[in-house]
């Protein structure tokens, strides 16, 4: 079915962050939100409810369990065991309660930079500490600095928290890295909280390998943390699933404070339900769509802003930008905000490997895109 990002004058009616941010002359192309509609079957699920005056607290997630188990094997071929799958609020309050459940006070986790921002937060708010090991990147793309992580390992370092596929490079992470990630973690009896939100937005379902699969070890201490949210353009809602794939990591999960299943949002709990169940056909429009403008991106980029250097990202509608070229310091997404009106999320968030570069969310009208790009060219 075909997606496509509603219109500006739309959109502005929209009152969540992306759209309250920043006045209207600026385009906001900074966090991840989508500008599509919600997917018919999510929308009308969600009319039904209000309709019905059915607002109150979370029920059973046995349906989700078992929406994502199915979803999870059609997409990847990961079967998903739905006694296996814990719902709560959000993915960071998922991961810092894992976390909570591994780490004593003052041991390290390893964070791979640049990193979706909240990592930063999220460890110290569990206890732990924060040890970046930046990805490499070279001819053949960015992968996992495997020696950088035994030695961390190797120092005592209690967990890895992983971003599969990376936020916001887009990249997911080879079944070699993984796998070779495991054994490092089973050798030095640590774990790896993984979390997995972009990968329903894998370009290709083989691209994405869920980190639970790679080996028996991998299932024996990791976790992975995911939701509906990012793909289906859900956050508000209040939705994520912790799931496992061993005995020992069940009754790891299962040993949760109470609170953190009451947590779930009921309307996030229906519409997520919903999203793995019926949201297929709109979600392969909507990586349709936004296919065409990873590449539409390239283009744009090639004829006004040569300098700049972008790979195309394999999940999700998140660009990452190196903006060194045009001279604007370690910042540039706040040079792009004064001078173009693009508000763009600056690089340092992602960690010091992103001073110079910018993130961009391409999941919008290829208009809003070619017109963000023309600004930015226009300020050089």
């Amino acid at each position: 079915m075909d997606v496509e990002a509603e219109p500006l004058s739309l959109l502005r009616e929209r009152t969540s962050l992306k759209w309250r941010a920043f006045p209207d002359d600026v385009l906001p192309l900074f966090v991840a939100e989508l500008d599509y509609p919600l997917a018919e079957p999510i929308r009308d699920a969600l009319f039904e409810a209000v309709r019905r005056s059915d607002t109150g607290y979370a029920a059973s997630a046995e349906p989700l369990a078992q929406a994502f188990a199915a979803f999870a094997a059609r997409r990847w071929g990961w079967p998903v065991d739905p006694g296996q799958v814990v719902a709560t609020n959000e993915v960071g309050s998922a991961v810092v309660e894992v976390l909570r459940m591994i780490l004593e006070p003052g041991d390290e986790v390893v964070i791979t930079p640049p990193v979706y921002p909240p990592f930063f937060d999220l460890v110290p708010e569990a206890g732990g500490l924060v040890v970046d090991v930046p990805l490499l990147h070279g001819q053949t793309g960015w992968t996992l600095d495997l020696d950088g992580l035994e030695a961390a390992l190797r120092r005592g370092a209690r967990a890895v928290l992983l971003c599969n596929p990376q936020n916001p490079l887009g990249h997911p992470h080879g079944i070699e890295d993984l796998t070779a990630l495991a054994e490092l973690a089973d050798r030095y009896g640590a774990f790896v909280v993984s979390d997995e939100v972009n990968a329903p937005l894998a370009y290709s379902a083989e691209s994405f390998t869920p980190y639970l699969t790679v080996s028996p070890a991998a299932a024996q201490h990791g976790v992975c943390v995911t939701s509906a949210s990012t793909a289906w353009n859900l956050a508000g809602l209040t939705c994520a699933l912790i799931v496992t794939a061993s005995e020992r990591m069940r009754l790891l999960t299962s040993a949760l404070p109470p609170g953190i299943r009451e947590r779930t949002g009921h309307l996030g709990l229906l519409a997520s339900t919903v999203a793995f169940r019926d949201g297929g056909p709109w979600l392969d429009g909507a990586l349709a769509a936004l296919e065409a403008n990873r590449g539409l991106l390239a283009g744009l980029l090639d004829a006004h802003l040569r300098g700049v250097g972008y790979e195309q990202p394999r999940a999700g509608y998140l660009a990452w930008l190196d903006l060194r070229s045009l001279g604007w310091g370690d910042d540039p997404a706040a040079v792009a905000l004064e001078r173009a009106k693009v508000a763009l999320l600056p690089g340092l968030l992602f960690g010091t490997p992103g001073a110079g570069f910018a993130r961009l969310n391409f999941g919008c009208s290829p208009d809003v895109l070619s017109e963000a790009v023309s600004r930015i060219a226009a300020a050089t």
